[in-house]
């Protein structure tokens, strides 16, 4: 008989996710505002492409000792803690938003919103049985809306007082924390590492699958942050829209990658997570050709976005399905969070690339293609090789 999914499960998801949308928002909070910024600042595209990348690249890295911590600690006292330490830098943007190194430091800072997924992650993990784990983790994973929440709202409410976003989102963080606080429990039974630090992240770090679920993230939610951070500049550039079309446009598709995340979990319960992830990268790469020869934004262009996001959403929660399935339950923070910063790093890099390539080319079409390319790569590698990981192996 399967086991039963408890309300306390439940309690813990919905509080962790809002919690990670929350702290997602706060990660994308430059993004959104970097053209505003630009009206001052007068920052070369490659510039302009390094101030969004950096909170991407910390939020990244940070992941691994956070996932580690997790393990050790605890979400209920992790995801408290984290949240309420982003609140410093999502207010320390107000100061800070007419100076490019101020915007960089800050940005630096704005990295530690990014880590709460591999809070989250090994929390829903240890309360949702096999059966429903991949759907738990992926209803979690809706959290990464976060990012469309502040594609929409954030210029939006700069419109209005270029005060208002940080002071808003500072708000939620402070009444979060106290939500975390009262709601947000760890499962009695378990089991909390005795070993260092370093070595449970040397045991994560022998795993072979540890680095082949890294090089899939990489592609399919390292694909989702990039087009979340650099779409709206993307846009503006190639398509001349404003920065609140662009925005909206942007929210659309992170939005369409929050809505299908759950669904490749979903999919993942039912059919071997590596299937799910081979279907989804190469629905990516087809339509990142597409894009590669830039239609009309109407409607092809359109089209092709929101496919790539059904594909990258997709992606992002059959691979941690594939996590939950072949990773020991004591090291599931510890891999989480390496895998966690290994997909971030697939954010960190895009935009760089894409605004080196748009300044020497005058082109993204190089872009798109080496999108299909990676995409189509990680399509194979998951048809024949991760099909063939049973569920426990994690050697």
């Amino acid at each position: 008989m399967q086991e039963r999914v408890s309300p306390t499960a439940y309690v813990d998801l919905v509080t962790a996710t809002v919690g990670f949308t929350l702290t997602f928002w706060a990660w994308n909070l430059i993004a959104p505002l970097a053209g505003e910024f630009d009206k001052t600042l007068h920052m070369s595209s490659f510039a302009q492409s390094l101030l969004v990348a950096v909170p991407v690249l910390v939020g990244s890295l940070g992941r691994v000792p956070v996932g580690a911590l997790t393990d050790r600690y605890g979400a209920r006292l992790m995801f408290p803690l984290v949240s309420g330490l982003t609140i410093v830098p999502v207010l320390l943007l107000i100061p800070a938003r007419d100076s490019y190194g101020a915007l960089l430091a800050v940005g630096f800072l704005l990295g530690l919103g990014g880590t709460t997924f591999a809070i989250g992650v090994p929390l829903v993990n240890s309360w949702f049985p096999p059966h429903k784990r991949g759907l738990g983790v992926g209803v979690f994973g809706m959290g990464m809306g976060g990012v469309a929440l502040s594609g929409y709202f954030t210029p939006r409410m700069w419109k209005q007082d270029p005060d208002l976003p940080f002071l808003v989102l500072a708000g939620a963080l402070a009444v979060y924390v106290v939500i975390a606080l009262l709601f947000i429990r760890d499962r009695p039974d378990r089991v909390v590492p005795t070993s260092p630090l370093t070595e449970r992240l040397a045991r994560a770090g022998r795993l072979r699958v540890t680095w082949e679920l890294s090089a899939l993230y990489a592609i399919g939610f390292g694909g989702i942050v990039a087009f979340g951070v650099y779409l709206p500049t993307y846009l503006k550039t190639w398509y001349h829209l404003s920065a609140t079309d662009a925005g909206t446009k942007a929210a659309g598709f992170a939005l369409v990658t929050v809505l299908f995340r759950p669904i490749g979990g979903w999919l993942s319960d039912r059919i071997h997570p590596a299937v799910v992830t081979a279907w989804a990268l190469a629905l990516t790469a087809l339509f990142a050709v597409v894009q590669a020869f830039d239609p009309d934004l109407s409607p092809v262009g359109t089209t092709a976005f929101l496919l790539m996001a059904v594909g990258l959403g997709t992606t992002s929660g059959a691979v941690f399905a594939l996590v939950a399935q072949v990773t020991p339950v004591t090291q599931v923070g510890s891999v989480t969070g390496i895998v966690g910063a290994i997909g971030g790093l697939g954010g960190f890099v895009p935009p760089l690339v894409m605004g080196a390539i748009y300044s020497a080319q005058g082109s993204y079409s190089i872009g798109f293609m080496l999108l299909s390319d990676l995409a189509l790569a990680g399509c194979v590698y998951a048809a024949v090789r991760m099909r063939t990981v049973r569920p426990g192996e994690a050697v």
